[in-house]
Parts: structure tokens; sequence; C-alpha cells
């Protein structure tokens, strides 16, 4: 690639990214720190690079110091890690500015991170987004050396999903005085997730299909070279199945290979780490287990509703757990968990002490029974436990035997 269409897209991007319209997103950033943004494709790690762009003009800098890149601009020809110094080297000929680098997908260059530390090391402020948690293996964190910050980005909240229908989210009373409106537009961000390039769409499952043909083909089957792709498409189907219980690896490749491809455990805990490194699903363990049942049998939920939505035929109980795990996981990462000796309680959050339980409706007396009983039994054994009935739509405060279980319908609870 020569410097002549180097500095071309620079100067084509260096207009759009001060033009383009985006939504405000509340994640926290120093400025005075390097970033990788990871994330599911099409999550909005670009729109959060403008933002901060934006930002920047806005308190004072110039925009001729930002210095932003499309890796994945499809006039671009595959790159080498000695056309990233050529980027830096036609900016600099550009304007006599250090700039602010903004290196987007920037995964496709192999060894971008040696480039990128030395960017670190010389004192560069560096954001870089990827699409892919490879990026953050041990050897490239090593490469790092601690100079990044890692920011996953995850799907809009209930709460940015009002905001971008012109819901007035500053309202104090927006729950009462909005009530019919954020229950209506719910019913849509439940069936269709978070991912904000549908949101203006009729046809938002067909996007959603695309979308995950794009993750599943490109970015699973061609990058790690998966020559069972049938298996991986009945693995990813199960699980979608098995939302709202813990599965084993034994389990899972003994029902992907009675569908008629035989497969080892081993590739299926290849094909589950795939689809964790691409944030299709992501995994949380049971809090009362030792350390092997912990890793084999967990529970596995997909980023997205509207993805996990494509799989399933009766969606709404699934949807609802899924839901409230993704906001979970937002929340405190890796720190979710649920609980089973005996009885299963659905999340445990050790760092508030929270145990929640989720069921789409509560007022079948044996159904409400079974929940509670669950909840005491956990709270027996911790003691002094916060706990919580997540509902569709119910409301209430229950006293059993002297513990207060809250009751909360998941949009109330969402915002």
């Amino acid at each position: 690639m020569t410097k002549d269409v180097i500095k071309q897209l620079i100067a084509e991007y260096q207009q759009k990214v001060v033009e383009v319209k985006f939504q405000t997103r509340n994640y926290p950033i120093d400025k005075q720190l390097n970033y990788v943004f990871t994330g599911l494709r099409r999550v909005g790690k670009s729109y959060f690079m403008y933002q901060i762009i934006n930002d920047l003009i806005r308190e004072g800098h110039n925009p001729n110091e930002i210095l932003y890149f499309n890796f994945e601009d499809d006039r671009i020809a595959s790159l080498s890690l000695s056309d990233l110094d050529l980027i830096k080297i036609s900016f600099e000929e550009m304007y006599n500015v250090k700039p602010v680098f903004f290196l987007d997908e920037i995964q496709v260059v192999e060894k971008w991170e040696k480039f990128a530390r030395r960017l670190a090391d010389q004192d560069y402020r560096i954001y870089i987004t990827g699409s892919n948690a490879q990026m953050l293996s041990s050897e490239i964190a090593t490469t790092l050396g601690g100079r990044f910050m890692i920011q996953q980005i995850y799907p809009f909240t209930f709460s940015e999903y009002l905001v971008s229908q012109g819901i007035n989210m500053s309202d104090k009373n927006i729950i009462y005085s909005h009530k019919n409106e954020i229950t209506k537009a719910f019913q849509t961000y439940f069936q269709y997730g978070g991912l904000p390039e549908h949101f203006g769409l009729t046809d938002k499952r067909a996007w959603l299909s695309n979308l995950f043909q794009k993750l599943f083909f490109g970015d699973i089957v061609t990058r790690y070279q998966v020559r069972n792709d049938f298996a991986l498409k009945m693995l990813i189907r199960k699980l979608a199945e098995s939302v709202k219980q813990p599965v084993s690896f034994n389990r899972l490749t003994n029902i992907v290979a009675s569908a008629g491809k035989k497969v080892s455990t081993d590739t299926i805990i290849d094909y589950l780490n795939y689809l964790s490194e691409n944030w299709i699903c992501f995994g949380i363990e049971n809090i009362n287990a030792k350390l092997a049942a912990k890793m084999s049998n967990k529970k596995y939920y997909f980023s997205d509703n509207g993805l996990l939505n494509l799989f399933l035929i009766d969606p709404n109980t699934t949807l609802l757990e899924n839901l409230v795990a993704i906001q979970l996981h937002s929340l405190y990462g890796n720190e979710v968990y649920y609980y089973q000796n005996g009885v299963e309680v659905d999340f445990y959050i050790p760092e508030k002490q929270l145990a929640i339980q989720v069921c789409y409706d509560i007022n079948d007396e044996l159904t409400s029974k079974r929940e509670m009983n669950a909840l005491l039994r956990m709270n027996s054994r911790f003691e002094n436990l916060k706990l919580m009935i997540i509902t569709k739509d119910n409301t209430d405060t229950i006293n059993v035997n002297n513990h207060i279980v809250e009751v909360l319908p998941i949009w109330k609870w969402l915002l």
C-alpha cells in the first residue's frame, strides 16, 4: 500500500469521524491511559471510538491530531507490520503534530501488538478495537506489558435502548410517567436484543441471521479452520436449548454425536472456547462446586437476546433468564455464579451478597413455593443474602419466615 493511498484514507477518515452520529455510552475512560475495546461484532466499538474522538475535540484537541484508521475497509488489501509504520510516517508528513491513534479492528494485521507496544513506549495515546479475543491471549498480553486497559463493550442496555427510541431517561419518574411506552419498547428489546444497527430496521430477524452467518462462517469456521461445521452448529443449538440449566462437556459431546457426527470431548471444549473468544456465548460456574466441576459443568448464555432467539421455538422463559445473565455479566464480569446443592439458584453475586431466581410467572402457588424454597435454603448456608425473584410482569415484596424476598418485573429491574 502506497503513502498516497494511506494519506487519502487518513484525510477521509478524519472528515468522517467528526461528522458521524452516535449515541453516548457510559463507559468510564481515563484519557491518560491506552485502551483495547473488545466485544461482539456490531456491538458499537467503532462508535464508542467516535465518541472519544468527539470528546477530545470538544475538550480542545485539534481534529488534525486524530489518526483514525479502519483496518477492515474493503479498499485495503492485506497489511503487514511494516504497513503500520507507513501509516504513522504518512500521518507525520501530513501534519506536524503528535497524533492520538485510533486503530479500528487492527487484529487483521499479524503481530500488530508489537507496533502498539512500541507506540505506548514512546508515550503515544492509543485506542484499539478488535472483535476476536485472541487479541487478549497470554502472548499478546505479555507483549502489551500492562500498558493497555481492556474494556469490553456490551450490547445496548435497556436504558440505552430507550434513549435510542427517544424516551427521556433523565425523568426521575420515568417508570410511572412513561410506563406504557417502556413496556412496549421492552418487548422489542426482549426479543431482538441490544445490537444497535437493527434498531431502525423492519426485518430485525433477517439482520440478526445475516450477522450470525458472518460470525459462524467468517469468525469461527474460517478463522479456526473448523472441519466439522455441522457439529459446531449442533452445539450452538444445544446451548440455546440449555440456557437455563448446567450442562457438562460430556453431555454436550454425546448430544452432538447422537445427531450423526462423531466428535470428541476435546473438540467440544475447543468449540466452546471459540464461541467465548468471539463473544457469542459466555459461561458461569457453580459457586458450590469443586474446581474440576466448576470448569466442566457450567451454565451457558448468549451475549445478545437477538442472537439467542434465532434458535428458539418457545423463547420467553429462556430469553428472560438470558437477559438477566447479560445484565449481570456486564456489571460484574466473571464474578457471577449460579448455586447448586440440592436446590438450584440461578444467579449469585458474592460482591453484593445477592441471590436471584428468574421465573417467568410466580402466580402459580407451587412455582412460587419452589423458587422461595431454593432461595431460603441457599440463604441458610450463606446467611444475610439479599433475595430477589425477577419475573416478566410480577411485582411484590414477600416475607417468608422473616426473610424478605423482593419480586420485580425484569423491565423495572433493568432500569
